[in-house]
């Protein structure tokens, strides 16, 4: 269920990107609107972004093999990284387009691209939160990807919309310099853009990194560990995302004299009760050390 609903939503993300790179194109290349080109240009990239997505969503879903112990989880990390690169040249491309709009005459605004304009905002704007409301309910990295992609987008059209607007309002009441509004706009958005590739870039190098979960996560397992009478000391307590699921390693002391048996047990019951309250774990790995009493 969970898989069908993510691919649902990234297929959704990929045929809509396709869709509005079309629009965009033809609109702009029709009534000579180079915001609206570069914006279908920067579309293009949308798709190329999904499709990474979608293939890395793909890996991720796998099950763990021979060669992949721990699963592949962290192909989700990678194309959320790759899509990352993407929206940061994506931002590199608008921000120099619009530098160099500005020592350029300012082209004739036409309504239809400004309605093209706002059609796409409105469009993204909804993928954006039906994307990231899927992404976080089953934590996936790619799906978050494509939702801060959605975003970036959703900026690109207000800086598209805005700048159009503007020229509009500029030809109607006789102010030529409006018709600059566009670039100047396209020049903020090409930072908002880049800040949110850095944001994403550094936290999927993070993971894959190997950085630990937060501390007020790792302060819950090891609430849930001492809950358990058998354990006289937890030595060693370490947890990492490892994509959409995290791993849990610890390092724990119970009385030396216990048997075999009784160390599994403890050793499975320790992994149940994480497991059971936090169900993004996938794995909790158990070491067991000798504890006595002097």
């Amino acid at each position: 269920m969970k898989k069908t609903a993510s691919m649902l939503a990234i297929w959704i993300s990929l045929a809509s990107n396709v869709v509005l790179t079309a629009i965009k194109i033809f609109v702009g290349l029709t009534f000579q609107s180079q915001v609206l080109i570069a914006d279908g240009i920067h579309n293009a990239g949308d798709v190329i972004a999904s499709a990474t997505a979608y293939s890395s969503m793909r890996v991720s879903s796998k099950p763990a093999d021979v060669d992949h112990p721990y699963g592949h989880g962290k192909a989700e990390v990678l194309g959320a990284f790759i899509v990352a690169i993407i929206l940061a040249g994506a931002a590199i491309y608008m921000g120099y387009h619009s530098i160099h709009a500005l020592f350029e005459p300012a082209g004739a605004a036409h309504w239809i691209a400004f309605v093209a304009a706002v059609i796409s905002l409105i469009w993204k704007q909804i993928l954006y939160v039906y994307t990231m409301r899927i992404g976080r309910q089953l934590n996936s990295k790619g799906l978050i990807a494509t939702a801060y992609d959605h975003l970036a987008d959703v900026y690109a059209s207000i800086a598209a919309s805005v700048g159009i607007g503007l020229a509009l309002i500029g030809e109607h009441f006789g102010y030529a310099i409006l018709a600059y509004g566009d670039p100047v706009a396209g020049i903020i958005v090409s930072f908002l853009v880049l800040k949110l590739a850095y944001e994403m870039g550094r936290e999927s190098f993070d993971i894959l990194m190997e950085r630990s979960v937060n501390l007020d996560q790792i302060e819950q397992y090891a609430a849930l560990i001492r809950s358990v009478p058998e354990i006289k000391r937890i030595d060693r307590l370490r947890a990492r995302e490892h994509g959409h699921y995290i791993l849990v390693d610890a390092r724990l002391a119970v009385r030396g004299t216990l048997t075999i048996q009784e160390g599994h047990d403890i050793s499975r019951s320790i992994k149940q009760k994480i497991k059971a309250a936090h169900s993004d774990v996938d794995e909790v790995l158990v070491h067991l050390n000798p504890w006595y009493e002097e």
